[in-house]
């Protein structure tokens, strides 16, 4: 989400090629890059140290799975990264979990052995789905947390909504667009400051009001939509940065510039502090606000329950909410 700060090349032997669809955002080279370089940063520590926005996702998405009353057969974690979501399935409810990333070191950064499932891994791109797997060949497939790097997300749902067998789900988490709005200022008045005019440093996400009807324009039925935060507390912005490049997170907009001026970031430091710092018990401290979208969809199917037909119903809703 934070610009790196040195140009990124392509990683040699990367499964990325530029998307067939029309929206080119982001550098899907770059993205994967940055995401391996993080796993390697002392040898995938650093990277297990900022695991605690992802693994509060794959908690709050894992809730709204037991939810959800049936138990599948082989399930597919697109975008897996190291298997957030897959590593709290348990074999009562699942019984084999297939991780899929675009980023190889990312993909196999855990052991086998720390899933109570069985599991296999998939090494390639996610904007690519049925270039790598057929059609109708999931029970449900599951997205934490990764979404929002993909270029082409109505095609991208499209793909996941042909991959899903009759009646399969798909169950997912995003960021969505008031994600780190206190960075986003504080970068935005920072510039405009000392350089005269801003430039996108925090990449673009998407708005919770498109999510439905890009579910509904993909083929999927009975959506279900909804929105969380998790506020995270940082020392300074200096940290929220570190974090957010030890996640892979950095940012990978298309024609973004290679560095922020450090005279810029200590303005910007200092705005987020007067803007948005707090005082507590522990001490001073900055909100980092990531907002979660989290989305669910059913592909078609014989044997799926339908609404009644409009007129058909028995009880009037007006007896009822008088009583």
């Amino acid at each position: 989400m934070l610009r790196a700060t040195a140009r990124l090349r392509a990683a040699s032997g990367s499964p990325l090629t530029p998307g067939p669809g029309p929206y080119q955002v982001f550098d899907r080279k770059a993205k994967a890059l940055q995401k391996q370089r993080a796993v390697l940063r002392q040898n995938g520590e650093r990277s297990r140290t900022v695991d605690y926005l992802r693994d509060e996702a794959a908690d709050r998405l894992m809730e709204r799975f037991w939810d959800i009353k049936r138990n599948f057969g082989t399930i597919l974690d697109f975008g897996s990264g190291s298997g957030h979501f897959s590593r709290l399935l348990t074999p009562d409810k699942v019984q084999k979990s297939i991780l899929y990333d675009s980023s190889a070191l990312t993909l196999n950064r855990d052991q086998a052995d720390q899933f109570q499932v069985a599991t296999s891994r998939i090494h390639a791109d996610e904007e690519r789905l049925l270039e790598t797997v057929g059609e109708q060949s999931y029970d449900a497939i599951v997205s934490c947390l990764t979404m929002h790097w993909v270029n082409d997300l109505p095609g991208v749902l499209t793909q996941i909504q042909r991959a899903l067998k009759p009646d399969g789900l798909f169950l997912g988490c995003m960021l969505g667009g008031e994600t780190l709005f206190e960075l986003r200022t504080a970068l935005q008045l920072a510039q405009l400051e000392r350089e005269g005019g801003i430039s996108p440093h925090v990449s673009p996400m998407t708005d919770t009001r498109d999510v439905s009807n890009l579910l509904g324009r993909a083929g999927f039925t009975l959506l279900t939509v909804d929105i969380d935060e998790v506020k995270v507390n940082y020392p300074s912005m200096w940290e929220l940065v570190e974090d957010l490049r030890d996640m892979g997170e950095s940012n990978a907009i298309l024609g973004r510039r290679p560095f922020l001026h450090r005279d810029t970031l200590a303005a910007a430091s200092a705005i987020y502090k007067a803007m948005h710092g707090e005082n507590g018990e522990e001490g001073e401290s900055v909100p980092a606000t990531f907002q979660i979208i989290y989305m669910i969809g059913w592909k078609p199917g014989p044997e799926q329950r339908q609404p009644l037909e409009r007129g058909t119903g028995e009880v009037n809703l007006k007896d009822v909410l008088e009583t």
